[in-house]
């Protein structure tokens, strides 16, 4: 299509294949669109239906696109799916499976190679660089299905994990070798090359996976609002990645993926961030990538003698029954399920990526003839085919043991209430509520705004409908159920309890206040009258929170636990909470607790299947009051979590009166969360009774005060002798 301008009128002049971006670009778009849509209809994979739109419109099809009019897409796209791969990847589950993903590695890249020199040498006889180019071709592999099983939900499953971690394992080694072949087949395999390619990856992976996160927390740190901005520095961070790959002397896919492992735990999986990388990759650049294969294929390569038969069917077999191996053996070693062989053979059987960018170059250099090249294009036609049918299958039966497979909880159906009056602090507070909120659980957040009942309460009520329509737009972002409400009540703390009562709340998420009045002061309120008169009312687990950076910057999270909390009522309820917390947000967690408080956590984790890394650190009563010793182990990046206790209750103490104060002290730049557990509500018969008067604590805060003081005399008395 060619646009020419006569006698001042614009014609087309329209010839295939196209050249004007703008028909180019619709088209695509249109079969990103329907080729899913209408092959779905006859129960076939989108991601096959993308690659026969590929071969339609192709140089080897209706020739309407020429291969190079979307390469730019299409080499995105192809960064992209490596990028998501490490991004989604669990790392605590890889980190405990690393020697799993290794064992797989070492298969799916051993097996085929050793498969592959055997069938190339004594039955096609090639030559030895022809061997070991297409034999190491055998051991790659693409993610090509990936997209299917982060759809199907099972990304966290240990066979993905151990698949994808496999793969960057055999790949990185692939591309390694095809580096050396390029080498000697230039003559230059000598001293200063094999320096050169040491020196260079080295130094290309310390840049990824050590300056990028640090770039990546102070960047979050100091751009906290601007979403667009967050969207576009992490794409340009996982370009710039693959540009440092390829100066490296390795192929940019290598690079994708570890800036998808670099930036993994600063970006939580429930985020908006990751809401819309991953829809930007799924609706974009990876179909891109997908059609992008299919142009490559040429199906007219059967016709072209029994020679090309003869190779195109032997490197198919050969490629996917070495892979298939991998997996069995992969299975025996490790006990997998059937389902879960079938998810790791279909995840490794696609030859894709690294496939086409060897043979390409093999055969660029001469190493391979015009027969090797087309029977490779058909190997990935079938590849890609028989990955996506294997992964879907045994994906949905994986999906649902998974799904019959719930950890235990509590047992009662969550509902998390959020009170927001500060427009400020809405984001962080519902962040916190998704992070923290079951996945499984259908029930919505809820915003909460409270209008005290007086004359300017009408208008108040517009300013607050503003402000839940920000809050609503928020949680939309992240795909998130969320349901506002806005009250009309005496006061903010009844307009709390009422809410919390008639939505049968679970979890309260509260922002911290500093306004304390002089008469709160006096008459010894913690944070202020609002706050100390929903912790008397609402009985259920209660988050203060004090945001400063945004969670996903935190470098480890530090929970403090008092002793006989595991006796509380809420415990496991919070813990798990907790927990959710830190894998959401990918930090270590550690726990400073008592001994006793250590074993319960224990026993929790045994059965709650939460896979995080967790140090624990024992304290003894007197240790837990000194915020001070504390404050030298949390950095101001950290997020410290302290769970505390209502007046009269199990695990409540004199000392937890001043935490507020004391934290506000030591630790005024750190994010800070408050826990008061879900604890068995008291009800009060004789007017005027409060929590305070049924405890011992005044008296025991006075009884400690003497304590202390006798000790001080003890020391000077015998600083005297």
């Amino acid at each position: 299509m060619m646009t020419v301008l006569k006698g001042g009128v614009l014609l087309l002049d329209i010839s295939l294949p196209l050249k004007d971006p703008v028909p180019i670009f619709s088209l695509v778009l249109f079969i990103i669109l329907l080729a899913p849509i209408i092959l779905r209809k006859f129960r076939i994979p989108s991601i096959i239906g993308l690659i026969i739109a590929g071969m339609a419109i192709g140089d080897h099809g209706f020739k309407i696109i020429e291969k190079g009019s979307i390469d730019l897409f299409g080499k995105a796209g192809l960064l992209y799916i490596m990028f998501l791969a490490g991004l989604e990847l669990d790392m605590t589950e890889f980190r405990k499976n690393r020697h799993r993903s290794l064992v797989f590695g070492a298969f799916t890249f051993f097996i085929p190679l050793i498969l592959g020199y055997l069938v190339c040498t004594y039955w096609l006889h090639f030559n030895f660089m022809a061997t070991l180019l297409v034999s190491s071709m055998f051991a790659t592999h693409t993610l090509v299905a990936y997209p299917l099983a982060s759809r199907l939900g099972i990304t966290k499953n240990e066979a993905v994990t151990v698949a994808v971690g496999g793969t960057i394992i055999t790949d990185t080694a692939v591309l390694l070798i095809l580096a050396i072949i390029t080498g000697a087949a230039a003559g230059n395999l000598n001293t200063y090359f094999w320096i050169r390619l040491g020196v260079s990856v080295t130094v290309f992976a310390t840049i990824i996976l050590w300056i990028f996160p640090m770039i990546g927390r102070w960047f979050f740190k100091k751009i906290k609002d601007d979403k667009t901005s967050h969207f576009i520095f992490v794409l340009a961070l996982v370009f710039l990645a693959g540009f440092l790959a390829e100066l490296a002397g390795v192929e940019g896919i290598i690079g994708a993926f570890l800036a998808g492992l670099a930036l993994n735990q600063l970006i939580p999986h429930t985020s908006t961030l990751m809401n819309r990388i991953a829809f930007v990759g799924n609706a974009l650049f990876i179909p891109f990538f997908l059609i992008s294969v299919g142009m490559i294929v040429d199906l007219r390569v059967l016709l072209k003698g029994q020679e090309a038969l003869i190779i195109a069917g032997s490197l198919t077999v050969m490629a996917l029954f070495s892979k298939w191996l991998a997996a069995f053996f992969t299975q025996l070693s490790f006990g997998y399920s059937t389902p879960q062989r079938n998810v790791i053979f279909g995840l490794s059987s696609a030859h894709a990526a690294a496939t086409i960018a060897v043979i390409l170059i093999g055969f660029n250099m001469g190493i391979i003839n015009e027969n090797v090249l087309n029977g490779t294009v058909l190997l990935i036609l079938v590849t890609c085919l028989v990955s996506s049918f294997v992964t879907e299958n045994a994906g949905r039966r994986l999906a649902i043991v998974e799904a019959e497979r719930k950890p235990e909880t509590d047992g009662a159906p969550e509902r998390i209430l959020v009170p927001v009056s500060n427009p400020a602090r809405i984001e962080s507070l519902l962040d916190l509520a998704v992070m923290i909120k079951d996945p499984g659980s259908q029930t919505p957040v809820y915003p909460l705004a409270v209008v005290q009942d007086d004359e300017e309460a009408k208008e108040k009520i517009h300013v607050t409908n503003k402000m839940m329509e920000a809050a609503v737009m928020h949680a939309a972002a992240t795909e998130s159920h969320v349901q506002s409400i806005t009250r009309v009540d005496l006061n903010v703390a009844d307009g709390i309890a009422r809410a919390a009562k008639e939505l049968l709340i679970t979890d309260v998420i509260l922002g911290w206040t500093d306004k304390t009045s002089t008469t709160d002061r006096l008459f010894g309120s913690i944070f202020g009258t609002t706050l100390d008169n929903v912790l008397q009312s609402v009985w259920e687990t209660v988050y203060v929170c004090d945001f400063h950076h945004p969670m996903n910057a935190a470098k480890k999270m530090v929970l403090v636990l008092p002793r006989n909390t595991e006796y509380e009522k809420g415990f496991v309820h919070y813990l798990q909470k907790m927990l959710i917390l830190a894998k959401q947000i990918g930090v270590r967690l550690v726990i400073h607790c008592p001994e006793k408080t250590k074993v319960a956590v224990e026993t929790f984790l045994q059965y709650a299947k939460i896979s995080i890394e967790i140090t624990f650190k024992p304290i003894g009563a007197t240790e837990l009051e000194d915020f001070q010793a504390l404050s030298k182990e949390v950095s101001s990046g950290d997020l410290l979590v302290v769970a505390s206790a209502r007046k009269g209750t199990l695990s409540y103490t004199a000392f937890q009166e001043h935490i507020p104060a004391r934290l506000g002290r030591y630790f005024r730049d750190t994010n800070i969360i408050l826990i008061f557990p879900e604890q068995i509500e008291m009800d009060y018969l004789e007017a005027g009774v409060q929590p305070e008067d049924l405890t011992l604590a005044p008296i025991q805060e006075q009884l400690a005060n003497l304590n202390k003081l006798g000790k001080a005399f003890k020391r000077i008395f015998k600083g005297k002798k």
